[in-house]
C-alpha cells in the first residue's frame, strides 16, 4: 500500500465530516508529516487514526488483503505449539482439571495478541525473543512446586520439518535435553494464568515497535 504524500481533506468532505472536522484533520495529518505522531496528544492520535480508518484504502498493482492477527507467522508458530501440548497433555493422564503451565502460558500470550493486534513483522517479532526467558521464569516456578511430566518439547517442530519445508524455530532455547513440563493443579490454573498474563503484557506493550502509538487500554486478566 502506497505512503501518502498529500492529505485527503477532500475526500472526507465528499463523506459527509464537517469543514470544521476536516480541518482539523488535514492540521493533524501535516503536524504528524513534519514532527512525528509521537509529538501528538493521545486525543489528536485517536481523532487522525478515526479520519484515517474512514477513508478507503489505497491500492496499488494487485489489491493484497491485509492479514488477520491470527495469519501471522508469529501467531501461527505459537498456536502450533501450543495444540502440540495440549495433545501431549492427552496422553499424560491428568487429573481433572490440572494444566500443564506451558500452554497457560502461550494461551494468554495469544489472547494479548489478538487483543493488541501487533503488526508481527519483523521488528516486533525480534522483540518478542524477550518473551522467552519471561516464559522460562514462570515455568521454572512452578516445576518448582514439584509436580512436572516429562515432554520433549523439540519433537512435534521435528516431525512437522519431516514433512513441511519450515523455517521456525524451537519455542525454547538450549539444546533440547531439559524436558521438564510443569503442572498446575486445579485450583492454581487461574492464578497462574493471571500472573502469566500480567507478565507477558508488560513486554509486549513496552517493547514491540508497532505498539508504540498504540491506544488500545490494557487488557484486563479476568
Amino acid at each position: 500500500m502506497p505512503k501518502e504524500t498529500s492529505h485527503r481533506g477532500d475526500e472526507l468532505k465528499g463523506l459527509g465530516w464537517s469543514d470544521n472536522d476536516v480541518a482539523r484533520y488535514v492540521e493533524l495529518w501535516e503536524y504528524r508529516q513534519r514532527w512525528g505522531a509521537m509529538n501528538l496528544e493521545r486525543e489528536d492520535r485517536v481523532f487522525l487514526r478515526k479520519a484515517e480508518s474512514a477513508l478507503p484504502k489505497i491500492l496499488s498493482g494487485r489489491a493484497a488483503a491485509k492479514k488477520s492477527i491470527k495469519e501471522k507467522t508469529y501467531y501461527k508458530w505459537l498456536r502450533f505449539h501450543l495444540d502440540a501440548m495440549v495433545a501431549g497433555e492427552a496422553e499424560m493422564a491428568l487429573n481433572d482439571g490440572d494444566r500443564g503451565a506451558w500452554p497457560v502460558m502461550l494461551e494468554a500470550e495469544l489472547r494479548l495478541l489478538d487483543h493488541y493486534e501487533p503488526v508481527l513483522g519483523l521488528p516486533d517479532t525480534l522483540k518478542a525473543k524477550a518473551l522467552a526467558p519471561v516464559r522460562e521464569t514462570l515455568a521454572g516456578q512452578v516445576a518448582a512446586l514439584g509436580t512436572t511430566k516429562p515432554y520433549d518439547f523439540e519433537a512435534p517442530l521435528n516431525k512437522l520439518k519431516e514433512t513441511e519445508n519450515s523455517r521456525w524455530k524451537h519455542l525454547r532455547v538450549g539444546d533440547g535435553t531439559d524436558r521438564t513440563y510443569p503442572i498446575l493443579s486445579a485450583d492454581a490454573v487461574a492464578g497462574f494464568r493471571a500472573e502469566a498474563h500480567r507478565e507477558l503484557q508488560a513486554v509486549i506493550r513496552s517493547t514491540f515497535p508497532s505498539l508504540a502509538e498504540t491506544d488500545k487500554s490494557e487488557l484486563s486478566d479476568d
